[in-house]
Formats: structure tokens, sequence, C-alpha cells
């Protein structure tokens, strides 16, 4: 691939420094997308500037006319503290006539609200969990169709949000009381959603129209308390010293019977269309007792360090970190 000018956007408390320097094990930590990222597409002898945005759409489109690069390499989660703004980025991008990398803004609208992707995938006989969605402001009443136990979550949040042990409920007044939770702490909308036990297995897909699904791969803790849940709670996914307490490892599911495994790669790509996913996204799914498999949501635009599971399916499936960034940037520069 011939050199690039690629533009990095990116919080502004996360762009990596310039110069390596000794940074903390938990600074390591936050930064570790943005800074495998942009060392590697370096590394790839691209010409890579760095954008901290959050706050003002002015900056990118004095970057872009300053640069005028060949595309926009997006690692923006939320702008103004709100995640389902990402999609208007992508939006402002679109309207300069900008190549970018990662979702459309359909895509990332219909993926971020977990209703909404739960309806549109039920109707295409997807199966997903039985839920209900608990507006702010709202009396907190289950309907009947709703079974314990439950597990309650932020309806637009994603990286586990909000999410702890807590989140399972089993009674209307805990069930009340997580809804409660959500809207005054995460301030937004809940959905408490039927729990299904089992093994929770993440499926990473690649491209626009010809699709690329690897290897599944699954979430274990080797110190699972045997009466809690398992589920990925923000402590799992956010806190280090958490994860190796815990023996936290994602790794390739193993003993996965072929039909399962092929019916959890053949319905990634079909979730992937449905929503209207591009670039890259990982589809999350429960593995019950009796070898269904439900979906959970969808997640476009993960996280894509070297060590996390995107990266490591792909590595697994023969598809090396640089290899894959530079997927990653076609994709982008092929979006008619």
């Amino acid at each position: 691939m011939r050199k690039r000018t690629i533009l990095v956007l990116t919080h502004p408390d996360l762009v990596p420094p310039e110069v390596e320097g000794v940074l903390s094990t938990r600074e390591a930590f936050e930064i570790k997308t943005e800074y495998d990222v942009v060392s590697t597409l370096r590394e790839l002898e691209h010409d890579v500037h760095v954008l901290g945005v959050q706050w003002e759409l002015r900056p990118i489109r004095d970057a872009v006319e300053q640069l005028k690069p060949d595309i926009v390499f997006n690692l923006l989660e939320e702008f103004h503290g709100e995640t389902i703004y990402d999609q208007n980025v992508v939006s402002h991008l679109e309207l300069m006539k900008v190549k970018y990398t990662g979702c459309n803004p359909r895509g990332l609208m219909l993926s971020r609200g977990k209703a909404l992707s739960k309806k549109l995938l039920a109707y295409h006989r997807i199966r997903v969990p039985d839920f209900a969605v608990f507006p702010m402001g709202r009396k907190v009443k289950r309907p009947r169709h709703l079974q314990f136990p439950l597990i309650v979550k932020s309806l637009i949040e994603h990286s586990s949000l909000g999410i702890s042990q807590a989140s399972v409920v089993d009674t209307d007044e805990k069930l009340e009381e997580r809804v409660r939770f959500i809207h005054e702490r995460i301030d937004t909308d809940a959905i408490a959603e039927q729990f299904i036990g089992g093994r929770e297995i993440y499926v990473s897909v690649l491209g626009n129209d010809r699709l690329a699904a690897y290897t599944p791969w699954e979430l274990l803790v080797e110190k699972q308390d045997p009466d809690a849940p398992l589920i990925a709670t923000a402590k799992m996914k956010h806190d280090p010293e958490y994860q190796a307490k815990k023996g936290i490892k994602i790794r390739a599911a193993e003993q996965l019977h072929p039909e399962v495994e092929a019916r959890l790669l053949h319905d990634s790509k079909r979730i992937y269309r449905i929503l209207e996913l591009t670039g890259y996204a990982r589809i999350d799914f429960r593995l019950d007792e009796e070898g269904r498999t439900w979906f959970l949501e969808a997640n476009p635009n993960p996280d894509i360090a070297r060590e996390e599971e995107f990266a490591q399916a792909a590595a697994f499936d023969g598809i090396p970190y640089p290899k894959l960034l530079e997927r990653i940037v076609r994709l982008g520069l092929r979006q008619e």
C-alpha cells in the first residue's frame, strides 16, 4: 500500500505522546488503542497526524483543509460526552467528502440503539432475548412477558458502562432499583432483557460488501465466584488490576460444535448486513446450555488495540496487526 496522509481522530485525553516516556500501567492501558494504531501506521511509513476533538467540529474542518488527508482514521467513541453523537462526526466527514475508516452513520445509529437493533433482528428471525425499555421519567413497571432473571443496561451506552454484578436482578424491587440507577447515574433510558446463562462469545467481522468473520472468541474468568453470573462488567473491561486479580481472559472459543461455530459466523455476517454496518464490528452472543445462540448487541468500531479481541481474532486467523490496519484503511478508501 502506498504512503498515505492519515488524520487520526481521538478523544483529547487519549492522544498518545509524541515522545515515548514512562507511563503508569493505567495510563498505558487507557491509550493502548490510540498508541497501537498511530505507532503501527507510522511504522508502515504513513504520514500520520493525530487530532483530539470532543466539543467542536471546526478543528476537524481546519485539519482537513490544512492537511488534505487521504483518509481519516476514526477512533472517536463519543462527542460532547455522548455516545450517540459519534454518528454526527462521521456525517460531518461525509458532508466534507472525506474518506474515513469504520462504520457509516446509519449503521452507527441502528446498532447503538439496543432496542432498535433487537427489533430489526427479531424480524429477521435472529434469536434475541425478551426485553423492555424503561424511559427516564416513567414509572418502572415490568411487562408480564418479561420473566426473571433480567439484566439491566443503558439503552445506548457501550463499553459496559453502568454494568456490574448488581445489573442482574430477580425481583421487581431490584429491577426498579437498577433502572433508577441507570436513569440517575448514567443519565439515559434503561433496557432490561432476559438474562441468558451460558458462554459469552464474540465474533469479529471485517468488510463492506465482502465480509470476513473471524474465529469466535470467548470471555473467561478463572476466579469467578460460582454464585455470580458471568457478565462483562465495566471493571472486567477497564480495570487491569481487576483483570489480573480475577484471571480474566478473552481467547479463541474452544470445544465449539462445528455446527454452532458455523452458525455463529453465518449469523454474524447476517446481523452485520441487516444493521447496515461497514468497516469493522464485533457481534456479541450468548451460547446457552442447549447450544442455542442469542444475539446480545453489535459493536461498530470496537476496540482495535493490538491485544484486544478483534485484533487477536484476526491474528489467530492469519492477519497480523499491521495488515489488519491496512485492510481497515483500504475499506475506508473504498466507501463508494
